[in-house]
């Protein structure tokens, strides 16, 4: 099995003056897990090269197994430091697609071009497509075939406005994935602050929080795992 990751390349929390990027552990939990699997994976980010990680989720409160082994693993550290560029990459070379959240997907992937036309692609082909945290929200302005919005009737989770004022990020963040989520006709839905959540709903996976990363790429891996008709 092939999984393809894309992480954003965007580092600036708005006008903050504050660094952003992607969260470690919603990189570093499914990557484990592939890795254990078996899975050839692929990093992938708009700029290629090392992309920005949010220093906050490096902080000792939020270090995780999963990230003290990501740290540890040299060849980890090698695909991270040399990701590919997203408009290099072809969905026909993955069995699925896994967004990891943060911030920075908000203002890069959710606009990108490449990433839209690479779920577009993946949906098309009858791959799966995971994304946790804030990486819904890249789905914005991906379409169906008949230019209704992808996730129009879908069932969908992700990060939440109580988790969104939690954090203070309220009036920073461009948008706020939950409210874009229902905008866009997605059949939202949530539990408690920082409780792992995951919907899966076809051929897409999204999880609520960084505390569902885990449990979303096992749900993708059972899902490459089991046989189609």
């Amino acid at each position: 099995m092939k999984i393809l990751m894309v992480l954003t390349s965007h580092d600036q929390l708005g006008d903050t003056g504050k660094r952003t990027g992607f969260w470690f552990e919603e990189l570093a939990a499914p990557y484990c897990r592939f890795i254990e699997a078996g899975t050839d994976i692929t990093l992938a980010s708009p700029a290629g090269g090392q992309p920005p990680l949010d220093p906050k989720s490096n902080e000792p409160d939020f270090q995780t197994d999963e990230t003290r082994r990501f740290d540890s693993d040299p060849a980890a550290q090698q695909a991270l430091a040399n990701t590919v560029r997203l408009d290099s990459v072809s969905v026909d070379d993955f069995d699925a697609v896994f967004y990891p959240g943060g911030h920075g997907p908000l203002w890069d992937l959710a606009e990108d071009r490449d990433s839209i036309a690479l779920i577009e692609a993946t949906y098309r082909s009858g791959k799966p497509v995971a994304l946790v945290c804030h990486a819904p929200g890249v789905l914005r302005h991906v379409r169906n075939g008949d230019g209704s919005p992808l996730i129009n009737g879908l069932k969908v989770t992700g990060f939440t406005n109580s988790e969104a004022d939690a954090v203070q990020l309220t009036d920073v963040v461009p948008f706020l994935v939950e409210d874009k989520l229902i905008k866009l006709g997605g059949d939202f839905s949530k539990l408690g602050d920082w409780e792992s959540y995951v919907v899966e709903d076809g051929l897409l996976i999204t999880g609520q929080n960084p505390q569902s990363s885990a449990a979303a790429s096992d749900i993708l891996l059972a899902r490459l795992n089991t046989p189609t008709a």
